[in-house]
């Protein structure tokens, strides 16, 4: 029965993002995501009872993931091998679970300002800026190393990069561009 109701929510959040991104996360009711889901009011006021409470949850299971990819990559030797396993790994969590919340933030990003959520977000994306880069590293090769990982993110946010790629395209054109950057000359 746990897994159902996890598999419940987990639906809501990605039904939530996806009418946030579409139609803003302030004209969104929840009334919309029930019916987007083919659910009561109240089955979803069980799960959830305000829209801050699913963005929060969206944004507390990113922050989990990025705490927990930034501690593997912490233990891992200062390689070029280990920094290419970063990106792979962030672009896979892009891929897998991340994509509809950074979507969703680009769309909506006076409500990211103003709350709790955003401030984690924001403090997530940070602590893995600084991941790639050997501590020895020069300043150009620093920013190159933060630039990688933004090379990741944004690539999986399609109104920035509109190549008229596929999500999956597109993912691989930024992590082969983000590879390049942290690859030693």
């Amino acid at each position: 029965m746990a897994g159902r109701r996890t598999d419940t929510r987990e639906r809501i959040q990605q039904v939530a993002l996806e009418l946030f991104a579409e139609h803003g996360y302030e004209k969104t009711t929840l009334q919309e995501v029930a019916e987007r889901l083919d659910i009561t009011r109240p089955a979803l006021y069980y799960h959830f009872r305000t829209k801050e409470a699913i963005l929060a949850s969206v944004v507390d299971r990113l922050g989990e993931s990025i705490e927990e990819l930034v501690t593997w990559a912490k233990q891992q030797p200062a390689t070029a091998e280990a920094r290419q396993e970063i990106l792979r790994r962030i672009a896979g969590l892009l891929e897998d679970q991340w994509r509809p919340l950074f979507r969703f933030a680009q769309v909506n990003q006076g409500i990211m300002r103003q709350s709790a959520a955003g401030e984690r977000l924001q403090a997530g994306v940070l602590s893995m800026l600084s991941l790639l880069a050997t501590p020895d590293a020069g300043p150009v090769k620093q920013f190159e190393a933060r630039l990688a990982v933004f090379a990741v993110i944004i690539g999986n946010v399609p109104s920035l990069f509109d190549l008229g790629l596929e999500d999956s395209e597109r993912t691989a054109v930024a992590l082969e561009v983000a590879t390049k950057l942290i690859t030693d000359d």
